[in-house]
Parts: C-alpha cells; structure tokens; sequence
C-alpha cells in the first residue's frame, strides 16, 4: 500500500489502474487512470446485496464467482497495460477490490502497489485543495468580448491561467453547449480542476474568466467559488459591433433548428418582442441581426452583475478587437 503523496508522485512514471466499476469510473476518476473493472455494475451491485442480506463472508464468495471467469481476461489486460513497469492501482477506499486485484495480477508476475484510501481519499484532498488560498484575477466583459481567447493568449504570454470553460465543455452562456464537445460531470470536472491547479505556482496570480457558479450543467467546487466572489477583476470594453462580429462568426455555422430551440428556453427573460423579433432575423438568415437583438438581454444581465461588483474591479481595458497578443501584453503590464 502507498500513501496518496507517494502515489501523486509515482503517477508520473507509471500507469495507473481503476478497478472500480465502469459507471464508477464514469462518474468521476483520477486523470489519466485506466479502468479495469474487477466487477462490472451489475455484478457490483450483486455483491453489495449480498453484504448486505448476507454478510462479507457471503458477499465475497459472490465476488469470486462471478470474476472467475473473467480473471484471465482482467490479467491479461493488466500485463498489457504494465508493459513491464508496475501499476498504480485504487478502487473506492482502498480495500477488498483493489487489494485482490493486486494479488490476482501479482501471481501472473505484475507489481502493482494500491492506493491508501483509494479514489475517497483522491477525491477529499482533491476539494481541500479548492480551500487554500489563490490570487485570482477574474477576466470580465460582456457576452462576445472574447474573454476565453485572451485567457489564452494570456497563458502564451507566460501568465497563468485556469481555462474553466474548456474544462467544462462549455462556454457558460444558454448557448453555451453549441458546438461543444459533451459535458464531463461535475465530479470529473472539479477532479480536473484540481489537477491544473496542482500544476500552478499558488505564490503567483491566476487568471481565471469570470464565471456563474454553474457552468452548463457543472458546478464549481463551493470553495473555489467563494475565492472567486473575493477576487479582483480586470474589465474588457469592447465595442457592441465588434462583439456582434466575433458571436456571428462564432455561431454562424449553427444548427438553426437548435439555435431557436435555446432561444426559446431564454424568452421570459429575453422578452416576447425581442424573442420574436430574433427569431425572424433567425429564420432569413440574418445571424448578425439575431446576435445583435440576443445582446440587449445579455447586456443588460452583465452589467446589471457588474454593477453589484464594481468594487472589485481593478482596471477598465479597452479592445478593438485586433491583436489578441498585443493586448492580453497590455493586460499584464498596465
């Protein structure tokens, strides 16, 4: 057995093994671990009945039965993915399933070490780690001031960055989800999280975009949240017809169906007149009239936001939205 800072450090060479069950593992696992379930769901749940109707010893018996037949399978999996080193392997808590496993592919002649804890004790220190303290520097614009391309650019410029919306698969707003990659859950996206945070120098600043507590469907961890309620912010002001620009180019190439699909979720706020106004630039083909009418709702949400944080703002940067590196520059030297 290793501790979790042995194998936080060990990972780096080695693979590591989930052998919790798939929909387990789907829920949330450590990056770039791989699964081999010992038991499938169903035969997870099996054994848990069991523990519970009939005691361990039973429970166990069931566990044997039912990975017997797939043991070779699991071995032979296992010496592929070692390639001759040794496995980093965890389940829930550190107990039955990986401590069998790791005896089960150690008589085929593969080290492997588990996890103390298992992915439990990943996950708690995970959410400890949104407790310490981040200079963060909250990114802030309307809707369309390309506040994620700049973060990036930012980051070229050797600033460091958390890109929450890239994590997310999402970029925040009720369209958000367009033309994006699936969601993670929420539990896998506060892992990742933390895992780019492990990476940052803590003594340094941060530059994160400003963001709801909800991302899509995610959530942020409630701690990193609060960090970012205290946080400073720098304020992009860009031109209402350059953003109108970058959204039309942006969603220009939309499915139209799915567009107006969203667009109807958001019409109580956005208003009827307004809704309905959209809908037909929508329909004709006008993106850049659509996008331009969405903007008075969004707009006014925004800085109705700001206005409750105006305090917190450090500095007001103007854009013209040329020359991204030339900017995010002025943004870290101004």
């Amino acid at each position: 057995m290793i501790s979790l800072q042995e194998f936080l450090s060990l990972r780096i060479d080695l693979p590591v093994v989930d052998v919790r069950s798939p929909l387990e593992f789907q829920e949330g696992h450590i990056q770039g671990a791989l699964n081999i379930p010992l038991l499938n769901n169903e035969e997870r749940v099996a054994v848990g009945t069991d523990y519970k109707q009939k005691g361990q010893a039973e429970a166990i018996k069931t566990g044997f039965r039912l990975v017997g037949p797939r043991l070779v399978e699991i071995v032979n999996e296992a010496t592929k993915i070692s390639s001759g080193r040794e496995l980093l392997v965890h389940c829930w808590r550190g107990g039955m399933r990986s401590n069998n496993f790791c005896q089960f592919v150690g008589m085929a002649g593969v080290k492997s070490n588990a996890l103390t804890g298992g992915y439990k004790a990943y996950r708690q220190f995970g959410l400890e780690a949104f407790k310490k303290p981040l200079h963060l520097i909250l990114l802030t614009g309307c809707t369309g001031s390309g506040k994620s391309e700049v973060l990036r650019a930012l980051k070229e410029k050797g600033a460091q960055i958390l890109d929450l919306e890239k994590l997310a698969s999402h970029k925040g707003s009720a369209f958000g989800h367009l033309m994006m990659d699936s969601q993670p859950t929420t539990e896998q996206f506060q892992n990742d999280l933390f895992e780019e945070i492990l990476k940052l120098d803590l003594s340094k600043p941060i530059w994160v975009e400003d963001e709801s507590i909800a991302i899509g469907k995610i959530f942020l961890p409630n701690d990193f949240w609060q960090t970012m309620m205290k946080s400073p912010m720098v304020k992009m002001e860009v031109d209402k017809k350059i953003r109108v620009e970058r959204l039309t180019h942006e969603y220009g190439t939309a499915d139209r169906d799915e567009f107006l699909q969203i667009m109807g979720k958001v019409t109580k706020k956005l208003g009827g007149q307004h809704f309905n106004a959209a809908k037909e630039k929508l329909l004709q083909g006008d993106m850049a009239s659509t996008i331009e009418i969405l903007l008075t709702y969004y707009d006014k949400a925004y800085l109705d936001s700001i206005g409750k944080r105006k305090e917190r703002i450090l500095k007001a940067v103007e854009w013209n939205g040329k020359d991204m590196s030339q900017f995010a520059e002025s943004l870290l030297t101004t």
